[in-house]
């Protein structure tokens, strides 16, 4: 049997049939310390598909950290077939500094495909770009809410672009899956013109490890990877989907964000995951100084894909997340009279950019 080829990236070579940690050089900080972007790489003895895993893109989400920690330790090279790369830590700056952005406030996803000579966010974008996932097949980008608030663990794709993202998808064993157009500058929009399959992974909060969050990220990733053939199950740490899931993740395509109608305290009657059908209530805004307060209900059947986790709101914060299939909702509509326009779907944001 032929010897595979070792697995070069940032010149160094990686054997078949072993691990290596390789440090990728970034810049170096204002006191003349080195940075730079450390890459597992795992090179099975047998060839196959080459996939990578990417977290803390944005620095204050820890979910994807330690779910990249446990899938290392249940992936053999000796049994591996195929590549895998895994960045536990894409934006070093903003981890250290427990922020979502870079020390120059730039959104390192706004920032892809980069330049070698651009800002630090884009000479970052561009080396994740060039050395990880251009050279992947398929890959998981895995990412949080932002601080106050917590996402049902899901994956957002967009099927339209990348047909082969919906069956990864289903095969992923969240509840949710979420139709989301790619937005402009993003890793998932870079990947998709190169030509790889990415999911993204959202579950929990940010600055916050979330045990289910980070269990349903593991697991995920375990199946995609035995379903492109990398590994077998069962084995290690990976189950199959819960008795819930077995008849597959709940696809939608739309999604609106409930906001508070008024400032005060919020009283939250409703979680992440609960289904909700129009007129349920959600909860209500009190008025810290009397006993007047505002009931806050769904304006759309769905399910509650997130949620803020801080009491005190301000009139129009965002309260929960709800998304739902266009398509229920128009045979609906076809039983009732027409809906209000302000109840029509919102693109999907990122979560700094819904407050």
């Amino acid at each position: 049997m032929s010897i595979r080829a070792p697995f070069e990236i940032g010149g160094q070579q990686v054997p078949a049939g072993t691990r290596a940690l390789v440090d990728l050089p970034v810049s170096k900080l204002s006191n003349h310390t080195p940075v730079t972007l450390p890459v597992h790489v795992i090179h099975g003895r047998e060839g196959g598909q080459t996939m990578f895993v990417s977290a803390a893109v944005h620095g204050d989400e820890l979910n994807g950290v330690e779910i990249i920690r446990r899938v290392l330790r249940f992936v053999d090279p000796s049994t591996l077939r195929g590549t895998l790369l895994c960045v536990p830590v894409v934006n070093a700056y903003g981890f250290i500094g427990r922020s979502r952005y870079l020390p120059d406030r730039r959104d390192l996803n706004r920032s892809f495909p980069g330049s070698p000579t651009g800002s630090l966010a884009a000479r970052l974008a561009h080396i994740l770009l060039g050395e990880v996932i251009r050279r992947s097949h398929f890959g998981v980008d895995l990412h949080t809410a932002a601080v106050h608030r917590v996402n049902l663990p899901q994956i957002r794709a967009d099927f339209s672009e990348r047909p082969g993202c919906r069956a990864l998808a289903e095969i992923f064993g969240v509840q949710v899956v979420l139709a989301s157009p790619e937005r402009d500058g993003s890793l998932r929009a870079a990947a998709t013109e190169a030509g790889v399959d990415v999911l993204v992974y959202e579950g929990g909060e940010g600055l916050r490890f979330d045990e289910f969050a980070i269990k349903a990220g593991v697991e995920g990733i375990g199946r995609i990877m035995a379903a492109r053939g990398l590994i077998e199950l069962p084995g290690g740490e990976i189950e199959p989907p819960a008795k819930e899931l077995l008849r597959g993740p709940v696809f939608a395509n739309a999604s609106k964000w409930v906001r508070a109608p008024d400032g005060g305290v919020f009283r939250s009657a409703r979680r992440i995951g609960q289904a909700v059908s129009e007129g349920d209530l959600l909860g209500c805004v009190a008025n810290p100084y009397d006993d007047s307060e505002m009931e806050v209900r769904a304006p759309v059947r769905g399910i509650i894909i997130g949620a803020t986790t801080l009491p005190i709101v301000n009139m129009g914060d965002a309260l929960f997340h709800i998304a739902w299939a266009r398509e229920h909702q128009r045979q609906t509509q076809r039983q009732r009279p027409a809906r209000p326009a302000d109840l029509a779907a919102e693109p999907v944001m990122d979560e700094d950019e819904i407050i």
